[in-house]
């Protein structure tokens, strides 16, 4: 388990659903199913009231409980997610767009939205050959080292990103990985300038990608796309190559939210 769920639970609201939601981050988020006194020591909760709570999720198919005395996530929340992805306003005006650029390049495609100081991934259009590679619909990548994220930060005002990245944990995931505020924000400040962010192997080592921004015209939606594929296929010279078909892909997504989303007369 990392220290994403301590964080969590040690931010959420007090009241009864956000003790529930914190439950719920807590175990859809670890990397294996946890047993009772796993969460007792991470959700800061009375024995009592936690055992009541997870059963509650359990009977409402949130959790599930399995023999060997572990929870892991219910086959409900599988059912929201579906939903909610299938009627994403956002994903179904870029679809097209993305399976164009997935068209033309021949490798995957993804578009992704901030959230905190995370990217979550709404779609993903792969390659013709699929490469393994962490990215799936619904996962949460940190911002800090993804072409998306970055791409996605250089939207954000400048004291506003300040902020978001003073409560930042570096991790370096490779050895091209940022690991301190400096050094991104100046890389920020150049993807503003040119309106396009490079993955340089920084998440996940021999994956690259170029990525360009994309938002709605009152800011609730701050993301981006991005082609992604293995650095043995994608140069930086290839890279650079694709940096316009990128941006006109994410112009267009941008029309069609303006088209759709925009006010109604």
């Amino acid at each position: 388990m990392n220290s994403n769920g301590e964080s969590t639970a040690q931010a959420r609201e007090t009241g009864t659903l956000g003790k529930l939601m914190v439950l719920l981050d807590l175990v859809t988020h670890a990397d294996a199913p946890l047993r009772f006194t796993d969460i007792l020591a991470l959700a800061g909760q009375p024995r009592g009231t936690l055992h009541r709570q997870l059963t509650h999720l359990v009977e409402e198919g949130l959790l599930e409980f399995d023999g060997d005395g572990r929870y892991a996530p219910g086959l409900r929340l599988l059912d929201f997610a579906a939903r909610s992805w299938a009627r994403n306003e956002f994903r179904l005006i870029a679809e097209p767009h993305l399976r164009d650029l997935q068209q033309a390049t021949g490798e995957t495609v993804h578009l992704g939205v901030l959230r905190g100081q995370s990217i979550i991934y709404l779609d993903k259009v792969e390659g013709r050959q699929p490469v393994r590679m962490y990215s799936q619909i619904g996962n949460a990548s940190p911002c800090y080292c993804t072409g998306v994220g970055k791409a996605a930060l250089s939207l954000l005002p400048a004291e506003s990103l300040v902020d978001l990245l003073a409560g930042v944990s570096f991790t370096s995931f490779t050895a091209s990985t940022h690991v301190s505020a400096e050094t991104l924000l100046a890389e920020i400040r150049e993807i503003a300038d040119q309106g396009y962010a490079f993955d340089r192997e920084e998440h996940e080592a021999g994956i690259r990608c170029v990525a360009a921004p994309v938002w709605s015209e009152d800011r609730t939606f701050m993301g981006g796309i991005s082609i992604t594929g293995p650095a043995y296929r994608l140069s930086m010279e290839l890279l650079h190559q694709w940096v316009v078909p990128v941006q006109l892909a994410a112009v267009r997504i941008m029309e069609g939210m303006r088209v759709r989303l925009g006010p109604r007369r």
